[in-house]
């Protein structure tokens, strides 16, 4: 079996840019900061390289240059976005690109230059120690503190890191991913010295594991951390921010795959497990074996998703599917599992898999005890036309059996989406998604969602729904 540092050495040969691919992008985003640094001077403001160009740790193919442009703290929010977006413009104007407005904390423009994207992000300069006006104000601190603490002899460890978990679908901090960050990888390869060490550390990771570089914290007020990020699973604290858990993004999920594949290549070093293995459709008779050997009921909700950025538009799309899960309970309808997906442009897909899907005519309601006679007459007047057997006792209560409104979940879902925008809204959905489904939506059984397959990422979805990984070392 070959030795961690040859499959390392292997692997490296073929994640590292070329020469030809370095020099380009670097002579790139040295003209794009030199005019960014031109144009910014007339503000009294500057401009850094921002990400894993600036410390070598980028992978082939990035394609992504970053730059921040620092402003006076004399700007307000306003003069601040304006003279933002009006030099973004002209940066990629000077340089022959395109541009659009982009949106996170505040605007920000994103260019293409030589099919490269450029963003170009406007913020606060501010002096070390001083309170962040935005949440973009604290990335000149970030690239400060890792141009001081990331050895260039580590840029590999990292770039190893990246790529690992690029390949198993865990790198990005994106809502969509919940995964790590370019900024935790540096941090995890700091804090343990190497990729081989990081991985040997992760498999023995417990939950809330407290990772603190700069030990900005006492170990006996760990016990308040893990209260402050109570529902995250791993907590590392922001070297230039005690108060911050770079991992907040990091989803139990993730956390437990990153283990596992930690787990896994420790035991057994494999090359394949550093690049992205072909994943597998599920077939239209896989999911009718499936649905045979579970006996459940699939209903689908599907929908054309909102025109919105992924980092919104994800989460709103897995409250949604909560909410609608919590709708069916409250009518008796038992989800078994539920899940989303989207392709962010055409479709968006509820799943929710029922293991109560259909009822009875009949319901039986329960009313209040016999010796509370005020609430009894008011239960019998309540039920007066709607009873078709009672008011009745049993042990020491009145109930009554009514005619059920709804007996399967399907007739439930299409009465409570067909509504308006407010109303949907007023029911939990939230507003993006209540809007889309206002505008329409289908309600597919099995049949409908056997065709929706022929789509390679959904049936790659529906694949995982059913296999679920055993995430348990």
């Amino acid at each position: 079996m070959a030795s961690y540092e040859q499959i390392l050495k292997r692997v490296l040969i073929k994640i590292k840019p070329s020469e030809k691919e370095e020099k380009r992008i670097k002579e790139l985003s040295n003209r794009i900061l030199a005019i960014a640094n031109e144009e910014a001077a007339k503000y009294e403001g500057k401009a850094i390289l921002a990400g894993s160009l600036t410390r070598d740790t980028w992978l082939p193919n990035k394609n992504e240059i970053d730059v921040f442009i620092l402003f006076p703290k004399t700007f307000s929010k306003e003069k601040l976005e304006e003279v933002g977006l009006k030099l973004g413009k002209i940066i990629v104007e000077r340089l022959q690109g395109k541009w659009k407005v982009e949106y996170a904390q505040h605007p920000y423009i994103r260019g293409v230059i030589n099919k490269i994207q450029v963003d170009l992000v406007p913020c606060y300069h501010l002096s070390p120690g001083e309170k962040i006006i935005s949440a973009v104000d604290r990335t000149q601190f970030h690239v400060d503190y890792l141009n001081k603490k990331l050895p260039e002899k580590l840029s590999d460890d990292v770039r190893l890191l990246k790529q690992l978990l690029k390949a198993n679908g865990l790198y990005g901090a994106d809502s969509k991913t919940s995964g790590f960050s370019g900024y935790l990888c540096e941090l995890l390869i700091i804090n343990y010295g190497s990729f081989i060490d990081l991985l040997k550390s992760a498999c023995q990771w417990k939950v809330k594991e407290i990772i603190d570089i700069e030990n900005l914290w006492k170990q006996q007020d760990y016990h308040h951390l893990k209260k402050k990020f109570k529902d995250e699973i791993l907590i590392v604290i922001d070297p230039v921010d005690k108060e911050r858990n770079v991992a907040s993004p990091l989803s139990v999920e993730v956390f437990y795959k990153f283990k596992k594949i930690a787990n896994q290549f420790i035991k057994s070093p494999d090359e394949s497990i550093f690049f992205k293995q072909k994943e597998a459709k599920l077939t239209p008779s896989e999911f009718d074996k499936y649905l045979k050997n579970r006996g459940t009921e699939i209903i689908a909700v599907v929908f054309k998703p909102p025109k919105i950025v992924p980092d919104i538009l994800w989460p709103q799309l897995r409250k949604a599917t909560k909410r609608l899960e919590a709708i069916l309970r409250e009518y008796e309808f038992v989800t078994l599992r539920s899940d989303c997906w989207t392709d962010e442009k055409n479709l968006a897909v509820i799943i929710l898999e029922m293991q109560v899907g259909e009822l009875p005519k009949i319901d039986k309601i329960k009313g209040p005890l016999v010796f509370d006679e005020k609430n009894a007459n008011n239960f019998a007047k309540k039920h007066e036309k709607d009873a078709i057997t009672g008011p009745f006792i049993e042990d020491v209560y009145w109930f009554v059996e009514v005619n059920r409104k709804w007996t399967t979940a399907k007739t439930k879902l299409i009465d409570s989406l067909s509504e308006k925008e407010k109303i949907l809204m007023d029911k939990g959905i939230p507003n993006y998604i209540a809007k889309q489904i206002a505008g329409g939506f289908k309600i597919l059984s099995e049949d409908g969602l056997k065709k929706l397959l022929n789509n390679k990422e959904f049936a790659i979805f529906m694949k995982k729904y059913f296999e679920k990984e055993n995430l348990f070392i």
